[in-house]
C-alpha cells in the first residue's frame, strides 16, 4: 500500500488537475492587486519618518524643529562672485527674484545681507577693523569726491590722470596708484580678448585684511516640498537654476550659483542612484535569466518561475500598501528580498521536480513528488523567515520595521504561489523532461568522500575560522556618516565640501536651547571656553560691544564723505567721450612711466597699451571695459552711503527675521556652537561630547549622526536576538530534537561570523544602506540550512550530488549574479551593499559545499520516521549512477 500524501503534495495535486482554473484566479488577482496598488501607490522619500519619534535624541531634534522650524527642509543656494561686488548683487538680485515666487518657496532668506546689514555690517566688526575701514575711506576722499561726481569709465579715467599730475608735481609716487593701474590693465586686457572683465573697487579703495577676498554669499531657501516624488524638492531646485540662469547668473558674468542643504543632497541622491539604473538593471535581469535556465535547463520552466515570481510581487505590492498604507525609502526594498527569496522557492521547486521525473515519468506525478517531498522544507523556510522578518516590528526603526512586515507577508506569499501557481503554470507550459543528464552535481562526489574521510578536520578549521572571526569582530566598524553613502562628484556635495572649510557656514554646527536669551547668554561662554569649540552665537551676538567708539568712527568719517557722496553725477559719456578720456589717459600714463624701469611705472605702461588698444577696438569692447569698471563702482558707493548710515543696534531694533531665527515663540533661545579645527570623524566626535556634557540637550549633525547610527545598529542587534529567538523556537516545535535545530542554525552564524570578519579585515564598515541587505542574507542561510537538514533527516547522505545542492548552488548564484551587480553602482551606498552581498553569499556557498556536509556527514541517530522518504532518496542515486 502506497503512503499517504502529504498535505503539500495534496495540494499540488490540485494545482495540477485544474491548472487552467489555476492561472486565471492568479492573473485576475493580479490583475486586482496591480490595480490597487497602481490606485493606492504613495512613497514617502521624507528620511526623518524613517526612526521612531520615541527615543530620546529624536525628541530633542523635533522639540528643535517645532521651535525653528524655518531653519529645517532648507536649500543652501551659494553664490560665488568673482569680486565681493558681484556677489553681493547676485545675492540681492536672486533673494528678490525667488521671493516673487511663494508658489515654490515658503521663504528666501540672506543671512548676512539686507538693508540691516549693509548699515549695520561695519559695527559687527572689531573695532580696529571699524578704525581701519574707516580711515582708509576717509584717505580715499578725494578719489571717492571725483568718481561720485562722474562714477562712469570717462570719470575714472579722468581721477587717473588727476592722480597722474600730482606725481608729475611731486606731491605723489607713481608706486602710490600701482594697484590701481595693475586692476585697470587687467580689466582692460580681459575685455579686448573678448573675455569676461572683471574688477573690485573693495580692495582698492577700502582696506582690506589679510583674510581671502569675501566672494561668497548664502541664500537661505525653504522650498514647498513633494514628498510623493522621489525627489522632493526637484521642482524648487530647478525652478532656482532657471532663474538663475535668466538673470545672468552664470561664468560668463563673473558668478557660478550652486545648491547644497538637506534638500539637494538627498534629490541628488536619488539622482544619482538612476544615473546607472538602466544598465545595472539589465545586468541583473539578463544574469536571472541565464542563471535560473542553467539551474533547469528549460525556457518554460524559467518562464513559469518568472512568471510566479512577478505575480507575488505584484500581491506583496498590493498586500504592503493595505496593511501600512504607503512605502518608505527602505521598506521598498521588499523588492530585492521577495526576488531574492522568491526566486529561490520556485528554483527549490522546479529543480526537486525535474529529479522526481526520473522516478516520476508523468510531469503530474513529478510535481507531486517534489511538493511533497521539498514543501515541508518550503513550508518551514517561508515560516521562520517571515517570523524573522517580522522580528523587525517591535524596534524603533520605523523604516526597517515597515521593511519587515511586508517581506514576512511576502514570504507567505512567495510560499504560496509556489506550490499553487507554479505546478499550475508547468502543467500549462508543459516543459520536456529530457535536456537533463543529471539533475544534480555527479562532479562532486570526490568532495563528498573527502568530506566524509576529513569529517573531524573540516569541522575543525571551521571552529578555527569561527573564532579567528570573533576576533576580528572588535574591528568591524559602523560608517555613521549617511554623507560616505552620497556620490563626491554630484553638486550638492562638492558645494558641501566646500562650505565644511568655511568656519562661518561649516554644516557642523551644534544647537543648544536655552531658556531664555538670559540664560543663553550664560552658557554661552562656557560653551566657548571649550578647547573644541571655535565660538558661539546668539541674538546677543549681533548687538556688538564698543558701539560708542565705534559710531565716533563713522561718525567722523561721515562728515567728511556725505557732502562729496551726495553730489548729483554728471550725465553718461558717449563712446567718443570714453574715447576722448582713454587717449588723454595713455599719454598721461607713458609720460609719468617715463624711462623709469620699476614696477610701478611697468604697471603704468601697461595699463597704457590696454587703454590705446581699447581706444582702436569696436564700441562693444570699450562698452565690456565700461562695464566692468563703472557697475561695480556705483555698487560700491551705494555701500558706502548706506554704511556712513549706521545706527546704534539693540536687541529690539534687530530685524523680526533675525530674531525668529535665534529666539523661538515660546521665548527660548539658540545658542550655535561652532567646532574648532579639523572637522573629521573623530575631531567631530569629542567636539559632539564636549558640547554635550555642558548641554546634554544639544542638537545637530554630529550629534544626530552619530544617534540615528546607534539607533540603527541597536535596531538590527533586537531584531537579530528576536529573530533568533523566534526561529529557534519554530525549529524546535518542527524539528523537535535540539540537535537538528542546531545543526540548522550553526551554519548561518559562521557564514554571519566570516562575513563581519571579511569586512573587519578589508576595512569595509557596515552603513546605513548595506546593513538594509543583512535580511536577505539571513533568510537565505536559513532556508538553505531548513533544506540540508530536512534532506539529511529524510536519508539524504550524498548532499553534495543531491538535487537538493544544485538547486542550493543556483539559487545562491542567481541571488549572487543579480544583486551583487549592485557592486558596480556609481553611488557608494548602493556598491557598498553589492560588496556585502558578494561577501556573504561566498561565505554562504563555501560552508554550503564543505561545513554542512561534514555537520550532516553522519545520519541521524533514529530514522525510522524516515524510511520512506530514504527508499525515495535510494531511487534517485541509483537512476544517477545508471546513467
Amino acid at each position: 500500500m502506497s503512503s499517504p500524501i502529504p498535505l503539500i503534495g495534496r495540494i499540488v495535486a490540485v494545482s495540477t488537475r485544474h491548472p487552467v482554473v489555476v492561472v486565471l484566479v492568479a492573473i485576475l488577482l493580479t490583475v486586482v492587486a496591480g490595480t490597487y496598488a497602481a490606485r493606492h501607490f504613495t512613497m514617502t522619500a521624507n528620511t526623518e519618518e524613517l526612526i521612531s519619534p520615541r527615543i530620546e535624541w529624536r525628541q530633542r531634534v523635533l522639540d528643535f524643529q517645532a521651535a525653528f522650524p524655518q531653519l529645517e527642509g532648507l536649500t543652501m543656494v551659494v553664490i560665488e562672485g568673482r569680486t565681493p561686488e558681484l556677489a553681493d548683487h547676485a545675492a540681492a538680485r536672486l533673494t528678490d527674484a525667488l521671493r516673487s515666487k511663494p508658489q515654490l518657496f515658503k521663504t528666501v532668506e540672506q543671512p548676512q545681507g539686507g538693508s540691516f546689514f549693509a548699515q549695520n555690517g561695519l559695527l559687527l566688526l572689531p573695532l580696529a577693523e571699524v578704525h581701519a575701514t574707516t580711515e582708509s575711506l576717509t584717505r580715499a576722499q578725494p578719489l571717492l569726491a571725483s568718481l561720485a561726481a562722474d562714477p562712469s569709465l570717462r570719470g575714472v579715467l579722468a581721477t587717473l590722470s588727476a592722480s597722474l599730475q600730482g606725481v608729475a608735481y611731486g606731491q605723489a609716487k607713481l608706486a602710490d596708484i600701482e594697484p590701481e593701474m595693475t586692476a585697470l590693465a587687467g580689466a582692460f586686457e580681459q575685455a579686448a580678448d573678448g573675455k569676461p572683465a572683471f574688477l573690485s573697487w573693495r580692495g582698492l579703495l577700502m582696506y582690506a585684511s589679510t583674510d581671502a577676498p569675501d566672494t561668497r554669499r548664502v541664500l537661505l531657501v525653504k522650498p514647498v516640498l513633494n514628498f510623493g516624488d522621489l525627489q522632493p524638492g526637484r521642482a524648487a531646485s530647478t525652478a532656482i537654476r532657471a532663474t538663475a540662469r535668466a538673470l545672468g547668473l552664470d561664468p560668463a558674468h563673473g558668478v557660478t550659483v550652486r545648491l547644497t542643504g538637506p534638500v539637494p543632497l538627498a534629490d541628488e541622491e536619488f539622482g544619482s542612484l538612476a544615473q546607472d539604473a538602466d544598465t545595472l538593471m539589465g545586468g541583473m535581469v539578463a544574469a536571472l535569466l541565464v542563471i535560473l535556465w542553467l539551474s533547469v535547463h528549460s525556457a518554460r520552466t524559467v518562464i513559469a518561475m518568472l512568471i510566479t515570481t512577478f505575480t507575488g510581487l505584484v500581491i506583496t505590492a498590493a498586500i504592503g500598501l493595505f496593511v501600512i498604507g504607503r512605502f518608505n525609502l527602505i521598506s521598498v526594498a521588499f523588492i530585492p528580498l521577495f526576488v531574492g527569496l522568491g526566486v529561490d522557492f520556485t528554483i527549490q521547486f522546479s529543480v526537486r521536480s525535474r529529479a522526481e521525473r526520473v522516478t516520476h515519468p508523468k510531469l503530474a506525478g513529478a510535481l507531486i513528488a517534489a511538493g511533497s517531498g521539498v514543501g515541508p522544507a518550503l513550508a518551514l523556510s517561508a515560516a521562520a523567515i517571515s517570523v524573522g522578518f517580522f522580528s523587525f516590528l517591535p524596534t524603533t526603526y520605523i523604516g526597517v520595521a515597515e521593511l519587515g512586515a511586508i517581506a514576512g507577508l511576502g514570504m507567505i506569499v512567495a510560499f504560496v504561489l509556489t506550490i499553487v501557481l507554479l505546478p499550475a503554470l508547468l502543467m500549462v507550459l508543459r516543459p520536456s523532461g529530457r535536456g537533463m543528464a543529471e539533475v544534480g552535481f555527479t562532479m562532486l562526489a570526490p568532495v563528498d568522500a573527502f568530506i566524509q574521510r576529513h569529517r573531524r578536520t573540516v569541522l575543525a578549521a571551521a571552529f578555527a575560522a569561527a573564532v579567528g572571526s570573533l576576533a576580528l569582530l572588535p574591528h568591524l566598524r559602523f560608517d555613521f556618516n549617511p554623507l560616505d553613502l552620497k556620490s563626491r562628484t554630484v553638486e550638492s556635495m562638492t558645494t558641501l565640501d566646500a562650505l565644511a572649510a568655511d568656519p562661518e557656514w561649516t554644516p557642523n554646527a551644534i544647537n543648544v536651547l536655552a531658556e531664555s536669551l538670559e540664560a543663553a547668554q550664560r552658557l554661552a561662554p562656557r560653551l566657548a571656553a571649550l578647547p573644541e569649540v571655535s565660538r558661539t552665537v546668539t541674538l546677543a551676538t549681533f548687538v556688538p560691544t564698543g558701539q560708542q567708539e565705534k559710531l565716533a568712527l563713522i561718525g567722523d568719517a561721515t562728515r567728511r564723505l556725505e557732502p562729496v557722496l551726495a553730489v548729483s553725477p554728471r550725465t553718461p559719456p558717449s563712446d567718443a567721450d570714453v574715447q576722448e578720456a582713454l587717449s588723454a589717459t595713455a599719454t598721461a600714463l607713458r609720460q609719468a612711466a617715463d624711462e623709469a624701469d620699476d614696477r610701478a611705472a611697468a604697471a603704468a605702461r601697461r595699463l597704457a597699451d590696454a587703454l590705446e588698444k581699447a581706444r582702436a577696438a569696436t564700441p562693444d569692447v570699450r562698452a565690456a571695459a565700461a562695464s566692468a569698471v563703472d557697475t561695480p563702482l556705483e555698487m560700491l558707493l551705494d555701500q558706502i552711503r548706506a554704511m556712513l548710515r549706521a545706527r546704534p543696534i539693540t536687541l529690539e531694533s534687530l530685524p523680526r527675521q533675525l530674531v525668529a531665527n535665534w529666539i523661538a515663540a515660546d521665548g527660548r533661545a539658540r545658542i550655535q556652537v561652532l567646532p574648532r579645527g579639523s572637522q573629521d570623524e573623530a575631531a567631530l566626535r569629542r567636539f559632539a561630547l564636549a558640547v554635550q556634557k555642558v548641554a546634554p540637550d544639544a542638537t545637530g549633525a554630529p550629534i544626530d549622526t552619530r544617534a540615528s547610527g546607534d539607533s540603527v545598529v541597536r535596531a538590527f542587534l533586537e531584531a537579530g536576538v528576536y529573530s533568533l529567538a523566534s526561529i529557534t523556537v519554530i525549529l524546535v516545535l518542527v524539528l523537535r530534537r535540539v540537535r537538528d535545530v542546531v545543526l540548522t542554525l550553526i551554519p548561518v552564524m559562521l557564514s554571519g561570523l566570516l562575513t563581519f570578519a571579511t569586512c573587519a579585515a578589508l576595512d569595509l564598515p557596515l552603513n546605513f544602506a548595506n546593513i538594509i541587505a543583512l535580511p536577505l542574507l539571513f533568510g537565505v542561510g536559513v532556508a538553505f540550512n531548513i533544506y540540508f537538514v530536512l534532506a539529511w533527516r529524510a536519508g539524504e547522505t550524498a548532499m553534495l550530488q543531491s538535487s537538493l545542492m544544485r538547486a542550493v548552488v543556483f539559487s545562491a548564484m542567481t541571488t549572487a549574479t543579480a544583486f551583487g551587480a549592485l557592486w558596480l553602482s556609481s553611488h557608494p551606498g548602493t556598491a557598498s551593499m553589492g560588496r556585502l552581498l558578494m561577501i556573504s553569499l561566498g561565505w554562504e556557498l563555501l560552508v554550503t559545499l564543505l561545513v554542512r556536509p561534514a555537520l550532516l556527514a553522519r545520519p541521524p541517530s533514529s530514522t525510522r520516521e524516515q524510511r520512506p522518504a530514504n527508499a525515495a532518496f535510494t531511487m534517485h542515486r541509483v537512476a544517477r549512477r545508471s546513467r
